[in-house]
């Protein structure tokens, strides 16, 4: 590849563009038929991408080749289709990766731009091929530059283009690996702690669209995921729950919060309330955690693997508490109403924690709960949980899995000579219904944010608080 950059030189910078995207077809298409294991793109092949695609100068003296507009969006037109005739996905992805992969240079700003704007792209005209990419993209680059690829599809489709939101919606039944993927990136990128972080309503009614049509859909990355100890500290979770229940319970603290600012700030657009939005979100989340045992059994993996961690949710108890505190502070006439939203957080997290653990999602002690839940104040549910017995699994003697991209915490042998208890409840376990109350003499029912679903079938004999 390196002797083509002479005849580049002279061309346009459309035409030297597309030649070399001509070259490299062919050049990986070569790499993959020569069998060698595992195919790797060389050096000089990396440098000419940068220079004739991503145009960072090879010698700082020289001026910088620039594209119009118009070229820009001729050469998107031209790498859509490169990857959609392209029927070898080892070469789609291998391409992708040259074009595409980090390399801790100044041609990475040029990457991600051009990234973002062929996703985008992507996403409006159906071209799965490139999804499939991003999605591998997503799975192996550091979390930082994977929020910033969701930040630009959600401007685009959220808050650019009017009435573009069901372009992006289709990416659920185009390409499920990316829309898992999509939903990892926001649930990070959004964190809900300020109004920037908050998502949009738009987005936060596609998610729960997306999850009540298909609970499996967050779980999918990690269905296809080899199991191996390698996954980089530094990605993204290997699925969207932590993420999903860091979005449920601090919502009814974090959107009062945000619309007391809007207030302050003299805006009045109305809006549909977040309320009911982040109710149906949270059901769906507590479902997802009930398909778990038998998924976590197929794969031998029913109490070896976390797909919750506990750092993550020492954050979010940590995040909760302060919220609770601010909403003290700044509570005048309204104390019963923020009361009441608090409780909901609080039950939320509760129900959480023991859906999760009940389901194998969680793996921790009840020592451990207690110990990141210290600092909250009180609420019947999560006494109940945190005071009821530790869990035990059908496997207490198998070493957990460390393939979390955070450290992997199991006290799954904290206690081997007891005796095992079922994962699974002995009992039918009920479907959830969003109007029951938790716990009848703290309801957590309010206009705006409807009383959350208690599981009674989820295993937890009930022993009072000391």
């Amino acid at each position: 590849m390196g002797d083509i950059r002479q005849s580049l030189l002279p061309r346009d910078v459309l035409s030297a563009a597309k030649e070399l995207l001509y070259h490299l077809d062919i050049y990986i298409c070569n790499l993959v038929q020569s069998g060698r294991q595992p195919p790797q793109v060389d050096t000089k092949t990396l440098e000419l991408v940068e220079e004739f695609i991503l145009h960072a100068p090879k010698d700082r003296n020289a001026p910088p080749r620039r594209m119009s507009a118009l070229q820009e969006l001729q050469l998107l037109e031209i790498m859509c289709s490169c990857f959609q005739e392209q029927s070898r996905d080892t070469v789609r992805q291998l391409m992708f990766s040259a074009l595409f992969s980090l390399q801790g240079n100044q041609a990475d700003e040029s990457r991600m731009a051009l990234l973002g704007k062929l996703v985008s792209m992507a996403i409006a005209v159906g071209r799965v091929p490139i999804m499939e990419c991003a999605a591998t993209w997503l799975q192996r680059t550091h979390r930082v530059y994977c929020v910033r690829l969701a930040r630009v599809l959600v401007d685009d489709y959220c808050s650019l283009v009017p009435g573009s939101v069901p372009t992006l919606q289709n990416i659920h039944s185009s390409s499920p690996r990316f829309c898992c993927q999509f939903i990892t990136a926001v649930t990070t990128l959004y964190d809900l702690t300020s109004e920037e972080l908050t998502p949009p309503l738009e987005l936060l009614q596609m998610i729960v669209s997306w999850l009540q049509d298909d609970p499996r859909l967050v779980l999918i990355t990690f269905l296809n995921s080899p199991l191996s100890g390698n996954q980089p500290i530094s990605s993204l979770d290997l699925t969207p729950l932590g993420g999903l229940v860091r979005w449920c319970v601090k919502a009814p603290l974090a959107y009062r919060r945000d619309k007391k600012q809007a207030l302050t700030n003299g805006s009045t657009e109305s809006e549909p309330e977040a309320g009911p939005l982040f109710s149906a979100l949270h059901l769906s989340v507590l479902q997802v955690f009930m398909l778990l045992p038998n998924i976590l059994n197929e794969k031998g993996l029913f109490g070896r693997l976390a797909l919750l961690q506990m750092e993550p949710l020492a954050a979010l108890t940590s995040d909760l508490s302060r919220l609770l505190d601010q909403a003290d502070k700044h509570t005048h006439s309204s104390s019963a109403d923020t009361h009441t939203l608090s409780q909901l957080a609080l039950d939320r997290l509760a129900q959480a924690l023991q859906v999760a653990m009940a389901n194998g999602a969680l793996l921790c002690s009840r020592e451990d709960l207690r110990a990141i839940c210290s600092r909250l104040p009180h609420n019947n549910l999560l006494q109940l949980v945190m005071s009821g017995p530790v869990m035990y699994y059908n496997n207490i003697h198998t070493p957990p899995l460390a393939f979390s991209p955070h450290a992997s915490h199991s006290p799954i042998a904290s206690h081997p000579t007891h005796p095992t208890h079922p994962p699974h409840p002995t009992h039918p376990t009920h479907t959830p219904h969003p109007t029951h109350t938790p716990l009848a003499s703290h309801p957590s029912s309010h206009p705006q944010y409807p009383a959350q679903p208690f599981l009674s079938g989820m295993p937890f004999p009930f022993r009072p608080s000391h």
